[in-house]
Order: C-alpha cells, then structure tokens, then sequence
C-alpha cells in the first residue's frame, strides 16, 4: 500500500503517489523513464482504439517508420534542429566491446557509424523523405499517414504520463494540393484530439492556437487543446500543427 500526501499540501507529489497506488505506472531503472503496469496500459489501449478509430475515419492509414533517423535528416531543417537538439539521443556506435582495461563494456572504438543516427524525437524528417518518394503528382493527394510509436526527448524534469524521456504517442503526417485543404486537416483533427478528451476521458479542454514563440518548431501554425488541472494550471493535453511547406 502507497501512503498518499494530501493534495493540499503538495498536489504533485499527491498525483505521483495516486497513480503509483493504482498501480499504473512504476519507477523505472532507466532515469527519466517509466514502466506502464497493466491497469495504465488498459487505459492506453481504451484511448488508443478509440482514437485510432476517428483516425482512420478521417481517411488515415497506419504505417510504421523507422526508430533511428539519419542525422543529415535532421541538420537540412533548421528549425527542426533548434527545436529538438537539446533532447534529442544519439547512437554513435553499433556494437559493445570489452575495456581493455577491464571496466566492463565500452563502445567498440572499430563500429563507429558512418553518420550519427538520432532516436526518434518525433519523425516528420524521415516521414516526408518517404513522402517525396510516393507523392508523384496531385493525382497521390491527400495523403493521410498515421503512426502509433514511442518517441525519445531527454527530458530534465519528468512526470509520469505527464512527460518521460521515453513516451508512447500517435503522430500523423499528410500532404495536400492546397494550403487550405492542410490547414482544415490539421484544425479537424484537434477536433477529434478535443472530442476524445471530453467524451472518453471526460476531460473538458479549450482549443485554441498556440503563440509563434510556443509554435512546434518549424510549423506556420500549432492548434492545442489545454486541460485545467486542479492546482490551477494548464496542461497541453493534444497539438495539430500546419506546417506549411516545411
């Protein structure tokens, strides 16, 4: 049993102590880093087949891209790298050896990459090569991506669900003919992020757009849902970015 802080006196810590109670979510070894139990992974799968399904019925498919992403892929979008390059984790080498000192294991100094591949901290990079490659004329529009993955930002202060070096999330990607064909896409799909937080969740939320210093980097424009958590705060819960030509 978890004894749990009374939330007046500390309304963190009270939400940290509830959900370890409920045993949905545990410390984990790896810092920054959670384990789901069971009863939080139930939750997940509830969310995830009801979203998934409003996806798909918005005319979405589901793929699957890769976890490493070249660094090249990021480096050719600027904003990309400003936004993310404070979190993002690296892969240098492809194999372990043993110190020959004998301190355990080490990166063989003999499997350094050819180019450093970046843990996904979100795929647009690697996505939109995909799209260049399957987008030959107008005639291939709308194309509507889905993908349900996990993603890596190293993450200095963490919360559990709230934000973990490690999450599980859904990212959708499309390409249209017109600016105002994307935009419309963007802003339905917060529709459908607002309508699953208040008729699944029953979470009441407000939409609206985000300022251009809070915009996702790169994006022309960002569209967010904000909950209001009890101790007065709001809580980004859902974005849909228009991302323009980028």
């Amino acid at each position: 049993s978890y004894a749990i802080t009374p939330r007046a006196d500390d309304y963190s810590q009270w939400y940290q102590d509830v959900i370890a109670s409920a045993e949905m979510v545990d410390q984990s070894p790896v810092k920054g880093c959670m384990v789901i139990r069971p009863w939080g992974m139930a939750v997940w799968d509830e969310l995830r087949d009801e979203l998934n399904t409003r996806i798909k019925n918005a005319g979405a498919q589901n793929a699957y891209f890769p976890l490493f992403i070249p660094m090249s892929f990021l480096s050719k979008e600027a904003e990309h790298v400003e936004g993310f390059a404070k979190e993002c984790a690296v892969v240098t080498h492809h194999r372990l050896c043993a110190d020959p000192n004998g301190n355990g294991l080490i990166p063989d100094p003999e499997a350094k990459l050819e180019e450093p591949l970046i843990v996904r901290p979100t795929s647009e990079t690697i996505i939109w090569d995909m799209f260049r490659k399957w987008i030959d004329s107008y005639r291939d529009l709308p194309l509507k991506i889905n993908q349900w993955a996990n993603v890596v930002r190293w993450e200095l202060r963490t919360r559990p669900f709230l934000r973990s070096a490690e999450f599980l999330w859904q990212e959708g990607h499309t390409a249209h003919a017109t600016k105002e064909d994307a935009d419309a896409t963007a802003r339905e799909m917060l529709e459908v992020y607002a309508d699953v937080c208040e008729k699944t969740l029953a979470i009441p939320v407000v939409k609206g757009e985000k300022s251009p210093c809070e915009r996702f980097a790169g994006a022309d424009a960002t569209y967010t849902i904000e909950a209001l958590m009890q101790n007065g705060w709001a809580l980004q819960s859902g974005t849909s970015h228009f991302l323009g030509q980028n």
